[in-house]
């Protein structure tokens, strides 16, 4: 039975939109942007960060990037190449004398690339008309996503409404013009949304509603990706790791479950990777000088560089020699030679050691946070928790009465206080039911930890601690656990150590 004739992006997908119908062999690629023309004249122009990030300029920074470039550099150093010979170290300053000679020939004396035509005074552009908007125009650029989250902020275009606006505006254009789908026709056409697997629900109740109401499917099915890419590669038990542009996620999935306790979220991807590799190549003597992070331009240029040039080859050795194009509007296509040695290995390595980045004070790592409720909703997660902990409490108290009533009840009653210092032992990990459900997910906001992390949230002499004290030294530690910047392969290593759960704490 065919549910799907038209589907929809992934939520988490900052840079790339990919639509199209169920029957289509690949969907359509459009750049996941959209440039809004000014409502007046003469107000400041507005562009989302692309590359650029929060946490880069603070003092520290310059030192923990240098520190993790070490420990990159001796993990590279310390594995042999394929035919069994130790690569020999090759210094930035050995390619920066060559590259700093080079001067850029000249292929053309027009690159044949144009700014986007705004002559009619469009009130949106999207797609790649939105990159190629000249700066002197007045429109604001806007990237709907970052880091699998809608994109709200404080700046311009940043409230949830004005993000749902932009989501619902490019959406709505790639359906018209790529797919020649009507708007007017949608009511005849069902949809998928796939979520993150840590995913913000009130987000995706505005998705589905603006879906719904303001783009007129007649029918949506909302679904986690990491059981979704299970499914369409044949599996039904896997360790799913999506590596983004700006984000990698770990989750497990078992006979088509994702496990809750077993999702984590990074805060970094393939941006970050092009920014260290930007950042190698200026330390090498970059050619192209003029190259900012500012310029959405030269980011694309950037990007290209690091789909080429960057990979994880064992047996790169030694400096090589490459070249490259730079093509932009009003300005001649220009060929540049470069030089580079291990700056190909170290970006790319950066994601098994995040320090690389030189991202200070930030969130690194995400757990599945327990629903803030809704008002609107008066059986939301919230009741339903303090009902089910009402239950559990009957349920003990009854069962508690019924071993001290045995003959040898004194050994019922030790068996049961251990059963119930193991279902405490268990709450940080699990999903919050129990007599500190309701109090730990309506204030502080559940969420799960490995084995490991769960056995320093509560020893075996802690059950007359105050559950306060106990959620207060819980909520410490997962924020300490959460600042710190987990490596790729040791983020998956958590998340497997973490299948350990009960199915029941799958959510």
């Amino acid at each position: 039975m065919q549910l799907v004739p038209t589907t929809l992006p992934k939520l988490p997908n900052p840079g790339t939109l990919r639509i199209g119908r169920a029957t289509d062999t690949l969907p359509v690629t459009v750049p996941h942007v959209i440039a809004r023309r000014h409502r007046q004249g003469g107000q400041p122009k507005y562009e989302d960060a692309w590359l650029l990030r929060d946490g880069l300029n603070k003092a520290e920074s310059s030192e923990q990037r240098q520190n993790g470039l070490k420990m990159v550099d001796q993990a590279i150093w310390s594995k042999k190449m394929s035919n069994g010979v130790r690569r020999t170290p090759v210094s930035a300053e050995q390619a920066r004398a060559y590259n700093c000679q080079i001067r850029p020939a000249v292929l053309d004396s027009s690159s044949r690339v144009k700014w986007t035509n705004t002559s009619h005074q469009p009130n949106y552009l999207v797609g790649d008309e939105a990159l190629y908007v000249n700066p002197s125009d007045c429109y604001n650029s806007h990237w709907p996503i970052v880091r699998g989250q809608l994109n709200v902020h404080s700046g311009s275009g940043g409230s949830l409404t004005a993000v749902l606006a932009d989501l619902e505006t490019i959406w709505s254009y790639v359906i018209q013009k790529h797919l020649e789908i009507p708007l007017k026709e949608l009511k005849y056409y069902r949809c998928i949304l796939l979520v993150p697997d840590i995913y913000n629900r009130q987000h995706v109740k505005e998705i589905v509603n603006m879906l719904l109401h303001n783009m007129g499917f007649s029918a949506i099915i909302v679904h986690q990706e990491s059981v979704c890419a299970t499914f369409g590669s044949g599996l039904s038990s896997a360790c799913v790791v999506d590596v983004g542009d700006q984000k990698a996620s770990i989750c497990c999935v078992e006979d088509g479950v994702s496990h809750r306790n077993s999702r984590l979220c990074l805060s970094y991807g393939g941006s970050d990777v092009t920014r260290t590799f930007f950042w190698l190549l200026q330390r090498a003597g970059f050619p192209y000088r003029d190259c900012q992070l500012t310029n959405r331009l030269d980011c694309q240029l950037l990007q290209h560089l690091k789909e080429t040039l960057c990979h994880l080859d064992q047996d790169i050795s030694g400096l090589q020699d490459h070249e490259f194009q730079t093509r932009f509007p009003e300005a001649p296509a220009l060929l540049y030679q470069i030089r580079l040695g291990d700056e190909k290995l170290q970006a790319p390595m950066g994601l098994f050691y995040p320090s690389t980045f030189g991202i200070v004070g930030q969130k690194m790592t995400s757990l599945q946070h327990r629903s803030q409720g809704n008002s609107e909703d008066p059986h939301d997660e919230h009741y339903l928790l303090a009902t089910q902990s009402k239950g559990d409490q009957s349920s003990k108290s009854a069962a508690e009465r019924k071993a001290v009533s045995r003959p040898g009840g004194g050994l019922d009653g030790e068996m049961g206080c251990q059963g119930r210092m193991g279902e405490m032992s268990d709450m940080p990990r699990g999903c919050g039911s129990g007599s500190g459900g309701a109090v730990g997910g309506g204030m502080l906001g559940e969420m799960e930890l490995g084995p490991a992390q769960g056995e320093c949230l509560m020893g075996s002499g802690e059950v007359e601690e105050p559950l306060s004290t106990h959620l207060s030294r819980k909520t410490a530690i997962i924020s300490q656990f959460e600042s710190k910047a987990l490596g790729l392969d040791k983020a998956i290593l958590h998340s497997i150590d973490c299948c350990g759960k009960k199915v029941q704490d799958i959510k």
